[in-house]
């Protein structure tokens, strides 16, 4: 703290946007903005619509986050530093919008550190920044990265210059105590130093799996559910079958007031 008590972190006075959309890994962005407000940064939500936005927590519905200004409002020179969570969705909406990939490329053209976590390292294959980059990200992106130039570590976290980048969920305590001091400005290492990261790591041989990923999670059909489809399936066979027999409606009633002909 300072003399007026207040106190004083690392990322005190550093303005931080954290960029994401609908189906970010709440996970993530919990943990990552949790760190940077216990060192003192000021964030602001910065997504591609106003109003909340819904996290995912993997593959169930997490929380709404509100939103406090829009990609069409937000300026790379407001901020010193980038924070874009993962997510299965949430990455994939933000490399299809136009202004998010400018407001990255505006960062980088500023040397302006970019925190990514998990799959957010498709947004810079979209915005044409992952050529010659050492990467890491979710391990089912890795032939995105791997084609659009880039070198992919299968590391908890990487660094190259002012990128910083994360590979799974389970790897954000790895990647939250590299944040701060990556935010804060620390010098990178000297990336002729990483001799062993010349060439990309080989393909996975199997999937990757969060705890309760697989298929098996979701949900098996309600007993309600099970009735209707029944139901309605035994009235779609009594109509084709009634068809095939050359059956035909009966006559609509005679209208109100008429006679029968």
């Amino acid at each position: 703290m300072n003399g007026s008590g207040q106190f004083i972190g690392p990322l005190s006075g550093k303005r931080i946007a954290v960029l994401a959309a609908d189906g970010y890994e709440q996970s993530e962005l919990q943990a990552a903005t949790a760190a940077l407000k216990a060192a003192g940064a000021a964030l602001t939500v910065v997504a591609l619509r106003p109003g909340r936005i819904r996290g995912m927590q993997v593959h169930e519905p997490g929380d709404l986050l509100r939103v406090d200004r829009t990609i069409a409002d937000a300026q790379a020179d407001d901020y010193d530093g980038l924070l874009v969570p993962g997510g299965y969705i949430g990455p994939d909406l933000l490399r299809q919008s136009a202004p998010a990939r400018a407001f990255v490329r505006a960062f980088d053209a500023a040397g302006k550190p970019i925190a990514l976590m998990s799959h957010a390292a498709l947004l810079l294959v979209s915005s044409g920044l992952a050529a010659g980059r050492m990467l890491t990200s979710w391990p089912g992106v890795r032939d995105d990265l791997v084609n659009a130039g880039a070198t992919w570590l299968n590391r908890d976290v990487v660094r190259d210059a002012h990128v910083l980048s994360s590979r799974t969920p389970e790897d954000a305590p790895a990647f939250v105590r590299a944040l701060p001091a990556f935010l804060a400005g620390e010098p990178a290492p000297d990336k002729a130093a990483a001799a062993d990261a010349a060439a990309s790591d080989p393909q996975q041989q199997a999937p990757s799996e969060l705890p309760g990923q697989p298929l098996r999670w979701l949900a098996a059909p309600s007993l309600g559910a099970m009735l209707s489809l029944a139901i309605l399936g035994v009235g779609v066979v009594a109509a084709n079958s009634r068809r095939k027999r050359g059956d035909k409606d009966p006559p609509p009633p005679p209208a109100a007031g008429g006679k029968e002909s």
